[in-house]
């Protein structure tokens, strides 16, 4: 039997077949260029009514930090899309993941990396459990994980006792932890940087590249696109498509560990509620930046545009004081046209 992806890159494949490629691709960088247009439409806007205060340098700073957290956490889930899956818990791993650290290493006194590494450990636990529940027992994965959400979220509760820590003022009757400890923390996601560039933009830019490379350069993401986009067809070829589920949610949960404990890092406090505001954002910037629900298709680069744009949006309304019902109006419109955008271009393709 010939390998799919011997198959598809061979030399001599049908014209309809690299018709069809070059559909898909042209499909990709006109779903690409009109978000990015979108976001110089919304900049050019906002711009406008706040008289130029949204080109501040120090504004602009903080729409880059804004974003981040949304572009990391939806670097993970976009695998999970394009595997053809869903994952409604990654919002309650960000909030696992803080309170892991916050109470093993500022109430128990262990040290920060014995914390951090426990904390990695147990969103790995949360994605090997969402990918054996769906590709091995068969749950769609949109139950699977609005399950695992609930029970992450539950356990986070006990873990934490629903108390905010903060590592700089531990609560009374608990010694400070190390100051070494403490500095180390503090500077993955809130060190001093050149221009008061936020750390965690580093960190969004290195992770765009090594996940632009991973989905779009490597077998990896050859096959995991296969996957989404014809499961019965990738088993018939013989995919490790059971592998590839497994590695997509533990990717997906790890990403959310990281983004969770760079804002920990850069807020200095976790509390119970911690990541349950970012699961529909992640989502919208995933789906408007070019993933399909039905798999098959999706991009780093995609993911990261459209957090860009959800940022800006959030950052305008926030100066023009317009009140929260207006983002949440248009975030969801804004996600809605992307999915019957995406529905549109499939049935077109």
């Amino acid at each position: 039997m010939t390998n799919l992806s011997e198959d598809v890159a061979a030399p001599g494949a049908s014209p309809s077949r690299s018709r069809h490629r070059f559909n898909r691709a042209l499909a990709t960088l006109a779903r690409l260029g009109g978000v990015t247009l979108a976001v110089v439409i919304v900049g050019a806007y906002f711009s406008v009514r706040t008289h130029g205060n949204l080109l501040v340098s120090s504004n602009l700073l903080g729409i880059l930090r804004g974003l981040s957290t949304i572009a990391i956490m939806g670097f993970g889930l976009t695998p999970v899309i394009i595997a053809g899956e869903i994952d409604l818990s990654f919002a309650a791993v960000y909030g696992l993941s803080t309170n892991i650290v916050a109470v093993l290493w500022i109430t128990h006194g262990v040290s920060v990396y014995v914390a951090i590494l426990a904390s990695f450990l147990a969103a790995i636990a949360v994605g090997l459990f969402n990918a054996f529940f769906t590709a091995v027992v068969k749950i769609p994965s949109f139950i699977a994980t609005l399950g695992s959400s609930t029970l992450v979220f539950g356990f986070t509760l006990y873990v934490g006792q629903t108390q905010n820590l903060a590592y700089e003022f531990p609560p009374e009757g608990h010694a400070a932890p190390p100051a070494g400890d403490v500095s180390f923390f503090k500077n993955l996601g809130n060190a001093a940087l050149p221009g008061g560039f936020p750390e965690q933009g580093l960190w969004t830019i290195a992770l765009l590249l090594v996940f632009a490379f991973l989905l779009g350069r490597t077998l990896f993401g050859f096959r995991l696109k296969a996957i989404g986009g014809s499961r019965s067809a990738a088993e018939v070829v013989r995919l490790p498509v059971r592998r590839y589920i497994f590695i997509a949610f533990v990717i997906c949960a790890c990403m959310a560990c990281l983004a969770g404990l760079l804002d920990f890092s850069f807020v200095g406090s976790a509390g119970p509620n911690d990541g349950q505001t970012y699961l529909f954002p992640v989502f919208a910037a995933v789906i408007i930046g070019g993933a399909s629900l039905s798999g098959g298709k999706g991009s780093a680069v995609g993911t990261v545009t459209g957090a860009l744009l959800l940022a800006v949006l959030a950052n305008g309304f926030a100066l023009i004081a317009t009140g929260p019902f207006a983002q949440q109006l248009l975030l969801g419109s804004v996600t809605v046209g992307a999915v019957v955008i995406d529905r549109l271009t499939s049935r077109r393709a």
